[in-house]
């Protein structure tokens, strides 16, 4: 016959503690409250973001399709004439401004553009001639 055992006595072979929820114990109240969502912002910033990818596009589209523009490109960048580099490149009707970094090894096209008066999204193109 089995000896018969109390549950709460430290004496049994294996004594169980008590489980205590301890994360819900102490997190019960600390729920954090976030603002109600609206995607005004966002959606905004996505279709300026997609004009900015159209002028990339006008500007690659040029630069892949015509030799004597990519070479004026590289010309006026090997010149150090800063001010050309960008009039060529806004010369394809690209509707936002793009700033313009070139070294020996190639160049980088930064195009901006600004929501409800917010600088949102920014284009980098890192070519390499």
């Amino acid at each position: 016959m089995r000896p018969k055992y109390d549950l709460n006595s430290p004496n049994i072979p294996y004594y169980y503690y008590p489980w205590y929820d301890v994360y819900h114990m102490y997190n019960a109240g600390n729920v954090p409250r976030y603002p109600d969502l609206d995607p005004t912002q966002f959606t905004q910033s996505a279709e300026a973001f997609r004009d900015l990818l159209n002028d990339a596009s006008d500007i690659l589209r040029q630069l892949s399709n015509s030799e004597k523009f990519a070479y004026e490109v590289m010309d006026a960048a090997q010149h150090s004439e800063t001010q050309k580099v960008k009039q060529l490149l806004e010369s394809t009707g690209i509707h936002n401004q793009v700033e313009v970094q070139y070294n020996p090894d190639g160049i980088k096209m930064t195009m901006r553009t600004n929501t409800q008066g917010t600088d949102c999204c920014h284009l980098s193109m890192n070519l390499r001639w």
